[in-house]
């Protein structure tokens, strides 16, 4: 089912992206795989989300697998889409219902997998922690892409709540 929402994802930049401009968005294209990497290596042995693969687990056998797809496919798409549409407008009303869109369109397939056996919440988090956490998300990206420092603090930011909301392994404290 992951390779059926990655190739969706990657349709969607095909028709969609802005791929005469891919460049421009290559920095925050690497700072959203960059994060979610650094999301699997500090909760490695105690992730607060896991993702599972049901129709073709002998291709995807593994949570690491998959999010390594979807850091490859999935994010890179969203990035070329989202910022192009962001940032075609002046109009914050016109902004706003974009990233409403967005975080609709990223939750929905979480709220689909969910029942799907796709994906798990361990160790307290739960669909409500992802709806902030999206949210955040869809913040930090256009941020980052005009002002990346910015982006960087926001960042810390999110990342000590969650350090603090959440059981971290020990010997990250």
């Amino acid at each position: 089912m992951h390779i059926i929402y990655n190739l969706l994802f990657f349709l969607a930049a095909w028709r969609w992206g802005d791929w005469k401009n891919w460049t421009n968005y290559y920095p925050t294209i690497l700072f959203f795989i960059l994060l979610d990497l650094l999301y699997n290596f500090l909760t490695y042995n105690r992730p607060l989300w896991m993702f599972h693969e049901r129709l073709l687990p002998t291709l995807l056998p593994n949570h690491t697998l998959i999010s390594l797809l979807i850091m490859f496919v999935s994010y890179p798409a969203t990035i070329m889409i989202y910022l192009k549409n962001f940032y075609k407008t002046e109009k914050w009303v016109t902004r706003f219902f974009h990233y409403i869109f967005w975080v609709v369109l990223y939750l929905s397939v979480e709220f689909i997998n969910i029942p799907l056996g796709l994906i798990s919440y361990h160790n307290g988090w739960g669909m409500w922690d992802s709806v902030a956490f999206v949210m955040a998300m869809f913040i930090i990206l256009p941020i980052h892409y005009k002002k990346p420092l910015w982006a960087w603090a926001f960042t810390l930011a999110v990342l000590l709540i969650l350090w603090n909301q959440y059981d971290f392994p020990q010997y990250l404290k």
